[in-house]
């Protein structure tokens, strides 16, 4: 199962060119997506207008859903952004630690046009889609 992240959704639906949204383009045909309250909340709070929220709501609708965040996630969340944190990496948005904390627990691939999930990818193993 492939989560996508915010920023590649956001691209997307402007209609931004990327290696990224190529492969969600293809992934929305070939594969299974997978969504969640994180992503939801990030993607549905950046559209203006009434008309383009009611789109953004249908294209999360009809994604597989997921709960991201629960206690457990949220000590695995703390416990990876510290692993981090000593190893000289600051991440900008704790939104993305628990983000790359899902997709690591359940083996999920993430497919992102995000820097900070570069370090989560080499220091704790997050699979990433190319």
């Amino acid at each position: 199962m492939i989560v996508v992240d915010t920023s590649v959704w956001i691209d997307y639906v402007n209609g931004i060119n990327t290696d990224q949204t190529e492969l969600l383009d293809r992934a929305l045909l070939q594969s299974r997506i997978i969504t969640g309250d994180l992503i939801i909340t990030e993607f549905l709070q950046g559209f203006r207008s009434t008309k383009d929220l009611a789109k953004g709501k249908q294209l999360m609708e009809a994604l597989e859903y997921h709960d991201f965040v629960g206690k457990e996630m949220a000590v695995r969340a703390a416990e990876h952004y510290r692993t981090l944190r000593k190893n000289g990496i600051t991440v900008r948005k704790t939104i993305d630690v628990l983000i790359a904390t899902f997709c690591i627990a359940h083996g999920y691939e993430l497919l992102h046009n995000d820097r900070d999930f570069d370090a989560m990818e080499k220091v704790l193993g997050l699979s990433v889609l190319r």
